[in-house]
């Protein structure tokens, strides 16, 4: 018997081994599995990173889409208004004139009624002398209800510029009371 305790220590001593190398299989395997497995995560978030960059790219096409069909629809209504409201249409060949005689030519006499074309006042000009303008005082303000004179400077500094331009239209409201 004391024979055989030695013989079980040595079979317990083999099961151990078997049973590490047994673990350490069971571990290599494991790492195999989860760097398998890694791979095909970080593979499936590529794809997924990859559908969500083409939906962008798709919304914004959608967007350039939907503002291109608003803009082609505005227009439709533009030409829709064009023609009916305001009467206007693309230039034909006949509507190019060759030169500025040409465009005289079409011109007509103001209708009757037809307000006064707006003039713009200009003063003479003479560069040889630096003259600007004449030397005529400048015209006195009128108030446009009396056609009397204002004074630009005060008679009175407490009065006011609009008491003064009221002065005159007072004025001659009494004398027509009067």
């Amino acid at each position: 018997m004391s024979g055989s305790a030695p013989l079980r220590a040595a079979k317990l001593h083999n099961g151990s081994r078997i049973r590490q190398a047994g673990w350490a299989v069971a571990l290599v395997a494991c790492v195999a599995g989860l760097a398998g497995l890694t791979v095909g995560v970080n593979s499936v978030k590529s794809e997924v990173r990859l559908v969500e960059r083409q939906i962008i790219a798709l919304e914004r096409e959608k967007t350039l889409l939907e503002t291109e069909f608003q803009v082609r629809a505005n227009q439709q209504q533009l030409a829709n208004w064009n023609e009916v409201e305001f009467g206007y249409r693309a230039p034909d060949a006949q509507q190019y004139l060759e030169s500025e005689r040409q465009l005289a030519g079409l011109g007509a006499p103001r209708a009757v009624g037809a307000p006064a074309p707006i003039r713009v006042a200009r003063a003479p000009v003479n560069p040889a002398n630096g003259d600007v303008g004449d030397d005529r005082p400048a015209p006195q303000m009128v108030s446009p209800l009396t056609g009397k004179p204002v004074t630009a400077q005060p008679k009175d500094s407490r009065q006011s510029f609009a008491e003064r331009f009221a002065a005159p239209v007072a004025s001659s409201a009494l004398e027509a009371a009067q």
